[in-house]
């Protein structure tokens, strides 16, 4: 017998789910982590999630679930993080698609659940956007989350429903999601990171490495994603809540509505009508503005002058911290080169480095840590 975790959102909330299993079930224990992948357009240049046949080597569980192993590779131009997540984590990742709607998923657990026979099955999600009415002016990817909460829901097994870092994501004000938040589960620490520390290094999530950064002490205002939106780093961000799954089925309206869909292109239409947007087609149209984007070589002084300059304007919003993401797209710099970004940052003010965030520090203070 083992564990089962879904990763409600994708990547950044599998991650997270390696750190939570760690946390309450202990080092020693084994899980099955069901997640997308669906990376952002930084790791894969191809919008949407990615099926089965965007994989090579890719290995069945049951009939219609299949593992990511290490050896596992996307097909070109398609990218994953999956196969180095499964590479790095002591857990087995199982590709969660939904291009069979929310009936094709409820059919994956369905098939797990009685090939695994888990000890206990946990819906993760980073943030609390999985909560949402569909009607929030901040709510920006609300279709991963409704997919698989309206799976877990006709799943004929019991599934209990996690929020973690509630706010963190920046879709829902934690203001808003205070009072739906049921039990709480755990606050994680700074010890309980270092079981994904080496993952963060260089994984993309925002969300997570927000709810690491909080677990390990970090304090203030990240600004994250392209919009460059200020997320608070309180004491709070920590904790892990338990929500009654049928409460939130009640209250997400795109979820209901999903139930019954058997194709990822009826689900996104759901999303249009309930939502007013499908992030699939914000997807869209940047992928199609980033081709018109070609890598040029980084150039250390430039980066690091134009690095200076977004930071002035960044402390004057009231913003202390912030992530590589945010900084690779505030520069104008193409995805691919985030890495590449990461390594000069980090190798020329290795002191501004909070990791798992950039430390944006004033003035007076660039000498100290923070």
């Amino acid at each position: 017998m083992t564990r089962l975790i879904v990763a409600a959102g994708g990547g950044g909330d599998a991650v997270a789910a390696a750190m939570l299993h760690a946390a309450l079930y202990g080092a020693d224990e084994r899980a099955v982590i069901l997640t997308y992948a669906w990376d952002r357009l930084l790791v894969d240049p191809l919008p949407g999630p990615r099926g089965p046949r965007d994989f090579t080597g890719l290995e069945p569980l049951t009939r219609s679930v299949l593992s990511v192993p290490p050896r596992a590779r996307p097909i070109p131009p398609a990218g994953s993080t999956l196969p180095r997540l499964a590479a790095e984590l002591p857990h087995t990742l199982a590709l969660l698609d939904p291009h069979h709607g929310a009936e094709g998923i409820t059919r994956q657990l369905e098939e797990l659940v009685d090939h695994l026979t888990p000890r206990s099955i946990d819906l993760l999600d980073v943030g609390g956007d999985i909560l949402a009415r569909g009607d929030e002016p901040t709510l920006r990817s609300p279709l991963a989350d409704a997919l698989t909460l309206a799976a877990c829901a006709q799943t004929n097994a019991p599934v209990r429903l996690l929020i973690a870092g509630p706010g963190l994501d920046g879709e829902i004000p934690p203001a808003d999601l205070h009072p739906l938040l049921g039990p709480h589960v755990h606050t994680f620490t700074a010890a309980d990171t270092n079981s994904i520390a080496a993952v963060l290094d260089w994984h993309p999530s925002e969300a997570t490495a927000m709810l690491t950064a909080t677990a390990r002490g970090i304090r203030g205002i990240c600004e994250v994603r392209d919009a460059g939106l200020p997320v608070p780093l309180t004491a709070e961000g920590p904790t892990v809540h338990e929500v009654d799954l049928d409460n939130a089925l009640d209250r997400n309206t795109l979820a209901r509505s999903l139930m019954t869909t058997a194709t990822l292109t009826e689900a996104e239409a759901y999303s249009r009508e309930i939502c007013g947007f499908s992030e699939i087609d914000y997807e869209r149209d940047k992928a199609a503005r980033l081709k018109e984007q070609p890598p040029a070589p980084l150039d250390a002084g430039a980066v690091l002058a134009r690095l200076d300059t977004f930071e002035r304007e960044a402390r004057s919003r009231g913003v202390t911290h912030t992530t590589f993401r945010r900084i690779t797209e505030a520069l104008g710099l193409p995805g691919v080169q985030r890495e590449h970004l990461r390594a000069l940052l980090t190798e020329n003010r290795p002191d501004q480095y909070t990791a798992p965030l950039w430390w944006l520090s004033s003035a007076e203070s660039e000498q100290q840590a923070p």
